[in-house]
Order: structure tokens, then sequence, then C-alpha cells
């Protein structure tokens, strides 16, 4: 397990944040409904070559979780761009998944931050996103923050199942269900999925163009939540190179394929 035992506080809310390994920064930040333990298998591997920093995005993992909280990504590229400010990173290499892909390139266009370079895979980047289970709990997120425990779990576990193409152990069932189970937790989960909202991607989806760093696309080649067509979309658009597929991957490329990244990524610094 990765630890947080720092706090940065941004914008009222409470992010925790660690680092392990020497060099020059990288930042890693995880997607939903993920927590930065999903760099727990991957970090290690990449320290000796950079410092790795991790945080937990606003209402996720460790971080502050409270009633009426905008956990949006409206607010988590403004998140990363203090992050980045406070800690005096400069220009860090970026490792992002997910939402954190969406993250990482709102911040980019909209922020205007710069990057030594980007890795980013199964990214929340390009229009339509967005499954009907999501649809679902937007217009019903009261009932299911309501719903008795061992039903919240229950569908907890089937939904987490469905990012991977392998299945997840125990342990990793576990790790990315604890966040989110309890009086807290549970109304949390369903509060982020009722503020995903695809306006969030068109408002930079227009910007996006050939980005001033290296930049290398992964995609699961069986991600059933964002299909591999839409990485190599995003390829064409932000980047000088096609998208890699990752065969034997679903969404949740740490778990089904962690060795994938951890190559593309020292690639990446080589």
């Amino acid at each position: 397990m990765l630890e947080l035992p720092n706090t940065l506080n941004v914008a009222e809310n409470a992010v925790k944040w660690g680092c392990i390994g020497n060099g020059p920064p990288l930042v890693a930040l995880h997607g939903t409904p993920f927590s930065s333990q999903v760099w727990r298998r991957i970090a290690p591997q990449i320290a000796d070559h950079r410092t790795v920093y991790y945080f937990d995005l606003v209402g996720y993992g460790q971080s502050e979780m409270r009633d009426g909280q905008d956990v949006s990504l409206a607010v988590q590229n403004n998140v990363l761009s203090a992050f980045i400010q406070e800690l005096d990173l400069g220009c860090p290499d970026v490792l992002a998944h997910d939402f954190g892909g969406a993250t990482a390139l709102r911040a980019y266009y909209l922020n205007g931050l710069r990057y030594a370079s980007l890795t980013i895979f199964d990214a929340v980047a390009l229009a339509p996103w967005g499954s009907p289970f999501v649809q679902h709990v937007r217009a019903h997120e009261a009932a299911f923050a309501g719903m008795p425990d061992y039903m919240h779990r229950a569908l907890l576990r089937a939904y987490l199942q469905t990012a991977a193409f392998n299945p997840l152990s125990e342990d990793a069932l576990n790790i990315y269900c604890a966040p989110w189970l309890g009086p807290v937790g549970q109304p949390a989960f369903y509060r982020q999925i009722a503020q995903m909202d695809q306006r969030f991607t068109d408002e930079v989806q227009g910007l996006y163009a050939a980005m001033e760093c290296p930049v290398t696309v992964l995609w699961g080649e069986q991600d059933d939540w964002i299909p591999y067509e839409t990485g190599a979309k995003l390829a064409s658009l932000i980047s000088d190179t096609a998208c890699v597929p990752i065969p034997g991957a679903g969404h949740l490329v740490q778990e089904d394929r962690p060795e994938a990244i951890v190559a593309a990524v020292l690639k990446q610094l080589s």
C-alpha cells in the first residue's frame, strides 16, 4: 500500500498525498472510482528514476469527503495546478488514467500547465462517455446513497470488476471498495457519479492539439468502459505517435497489465 501522510488544503478541501523515490518529479493521477492505490504496483518500479508524487482526487480515497462537496472534473484540474505550485514541482512528468487523464488535459489546455512528458491511458477525454449506470445514478442519487449496506457492497464490487479484463483479486477489491463504504464513503461514491458531466470534457475537447511535450497514449484492448478506438482518436489529436494497444487489459490496466505501464513510462523517461 502507498502511504499518504501529507495533507494539502485546496479550495476548502483536504487533499491527501504522498511520494516515493528519487530524482525529478513525476505526478501520477488516478481515475474513478479508484484512488492513488492504483499506483501501488507501479510507483515503486519508477522510484529509482523519478520522485513519484501521488494524491487522492477531491472526494476520493483518503481525501476529504463531505455532503455538498463539488467533486466534479471542474474542480480536479485546479487541484492539480495548486498541487504542482504548492510543492514547487515545476514542469513534472505526468502519468494519468481515466478521470486523471481528463484532469491532466484540462490542466494543460485550460490552466496552462506544462509537462516534461505525459503518459496517458484509458482516459475520459472524448465524447461520448458515461455508461447507462452512470446516467441512472445521476437521476436517482439519493436512492442509491441510502441503499442497505449489503446491497451497496454487492453493486460496488460488481461495478469495479467491469473495469478489469481479468478477475480482480480479493485484495484489490478490498482496496478499491474501502473508501466507498460506511456512512461517509457510500454517499461519496454516488456523489462522484452524480457529478459526472460530459460538459467538462466538451469544453476542452475543441482545444486538443499536439502537446508541447512527448506524449504516449496507451489503451487496454479489452476496455469495455471506453473503447480502444477512442484512444486511437485521442492519440491522433495530442501526440505525434499512434496509440499503443495493450492486449489482455481492460480499463483498469493497473491491475490487468501493470508491467505495460511501467515499461511505457520508463521508455518515455529514457
